[in-house]
């Protein structure tokens, strides 16, 4: 194709182009149009999907007193320290573990990921170390790492659970979606007591309704139920439900 001819298509291309750059309406017609097509592609998808979350095996929604202890953790704004969201970059893996999962998240209201650390990341704090600890690093965190700059939160031993809450909390849950069967909304109160008295008959049962949870007193040094107590048990459940042996941790590392 010659110059001449390369030009004379060329023009009437940006001819027709110049009437959309002169004509302010229709220039913003023509983006609204491609704005929608582009919005359209990516969401029509998602309505034929079931789900846009994976099914992880061993996910199961929390505990009452684990969520009562997740509660406390939202209210006294631990969050704002400590993110939830371990990344796929490989000195977050190697030094706190498999990188998060969305399905982790799932039964979140709200998901805890963060986007600041001041402390480390607790995604997967739970078993890492002993109920002691946790007591310790709560009651004065500097006793158990020096470097620490988070306040004391030795009032949590002192303050008896408000439980008033607990069966509301759970009901609400299951209505944004937590699959809380009937049969745990009809043992919330039992299997909030069960969870911190391990040689109760009760315990058995706490155990079938939520696999995986840790049953023991948290803090002995209180005979009734703490909001200690119930801080250490959503903290020592964290990153323990799913099996990361059966995933690949080194496949998406960047």
């Amino acid at each position: 194709m010659s110059s001449s001819s390369q030009t004379q298509h060329g023009g009437g291309f940006f001819a027709k182009h110049h009437i959309l750059e002169k004509n302010p309406i229709l220039l913003v017609l023509g983006i609204l149009i491609m704005v929608a097509i582009g919005g359209l592609v990516e969401i029509v998808p998602l309505f034929y999907l079931k789900s846009t979350i994976e099914t992880v095996q061993g996910m199961r929604p929390y505990t009452p007193l684990e969520l009562a202890g997740r509660n406390i953790y939202l209210r006294e704004g631990c969050y704002l320290c400590h993110s939830q969201m371990i990344r796929s970059l490989r000195d977050e893996v190697e030094r706190y573990g498999h990188f998060s999962l969305a399905a982790e998240s799932m039964y979140d209201h709200p998901f805890q990921w963060g986007s600041k650390r001041n402390g480390p990341d607790i995604a997967r704090v739970g078993g890492k170390y002993t109920d002691s600890w946790h007591v310790a690093h709560l009651m004065n965190p500097r006793s158990v790492v020096p470097q620490s700059i988070m306040p004391s939160y030795r009032f949590l031993f002192d303050t008896p659970l408000d439980t008033r809450e607990i069966a509301a909390n759970v009901t609400t849950n299951r209505e944004v979606g937590v699959p809380y069967t009937d049969e745990q909304v009809a043992n919330i109160m039992a299997d909030l007591k069960a969870q911190v008295n391990p040689d109760s008959p009760e315990a058995a049962a706490l155990l079938k309704r939520y696999p995986k949870a840790v049953v023991r007193k948290f803090y002995p040094g209180s005979p009734e139920i703490t909001e200690g107590d119930a801080l250490i048990a959503y903290l020592q459940m964290l990153g323990t439900l799913v099996d990361f042996s059966q995933f690949d941790d080194k496949a998406n590392l960047r």
